[in-house]
């Protein structure tokens, strides 16, 4: 039986523009995120296969779209409706943080960290390297991405941040890159790679006032600041 044929109180958007979409289980939410069945399946019974498959929204955004395409009932269109759906999400947790007051702490730096990039590289298969430029009051400018490396390295340019910090008038720096593994441990490349920016950079009177490593999870962060290896 198709949506439309379901009693009024049963249809995901009319339950959701009754009762509010904060009342509504995941699986009516996704069947409105995708509108309409497939083959003989509705949109709700789609839904419950996808949560069925991936088990969690984190596991379906970090699905492929040919990965969403193995569900039958899911082509191109519907996966690229969910995906879509799910950048929203990452881009309102962006949307909070890149209007932050000043980033004077670990604390304030970590929770940046984690609403602007947590999202994005907590489950990369491959090592990210970034950094966050400030200005004399430690806010933010900008942020660039820097290398994108193999899933145990990222291979960074200290020439480019300096030319970066220069381009935007940065007063300070924050140092962001994830690691795939999990372990959120510096390895004695990070800690020297860390150093020759940091030396570099004082050249041009621009400090590094921290470096964040992103593990798996929202809590797995580490602070060289915190950690006393960034001066």
């Amino acid at each position: 039986m198709s949506i439309k044929e379901w009693v009024e109180e049963e249809r995901p958007r009319e339950m959701l523009i009754k009762n509010g979409s904060e009342n509504l289980p995941l699986s009516k939410l996704i069947a409105i995120i995708l509108r309409t069945g497939s083959g003989g399946t509705n949109a709700e019974e789609l839904a419950k296969k996808l949560i069925n498959r991936f088990r969690t929204l984190r596991a379906i955004d970090a699905a492929t779209i040919s990965e969403l395409c193995e569900i039958d009932g899911i082509g191109p269109a519907k996966a690229s409706q969910i995906k879509s759906s799910l950048e929203i999400g990452k881009r309102f947790c962006k949307e909070r943080v890149e209007k932050a007051a000043k980033l004077n702490s670990p604390k304030d730096v970590i929770a940046y960290v984690s609403g602007y990039y947590g999202p994005y590289l907590r489950d990369s298969k491959n090592e990210f390297f970034h950094a966050i430029f400030l200005d004399a009051k430690n806010k933010p400018l900008d942020n660039v991405a820097l290398s994108k490396g193999s899933s145990d390295a990222s291979v960074v340019d200290p020439k480019e941040i300096v030319r970066q910090a220069s381009l935007k008038s940065a007063s300070s720096i924050v140092l962001v890159h994830n690691h795939p593994s999990g372990d959120t441990a510096p390895s004695k490349e990070d800690i020297e790679t860390t150093k020759l920016i940091v030396s570099v950079c004082s050249l041009i009177g621009v400090s590094v006032i921290d470096h964040i490593i992103i593990g798996k999870n929202e809590e797995d962060y580490l602070s060289f600041s915190e950690e006393g290896l960034i001066s």
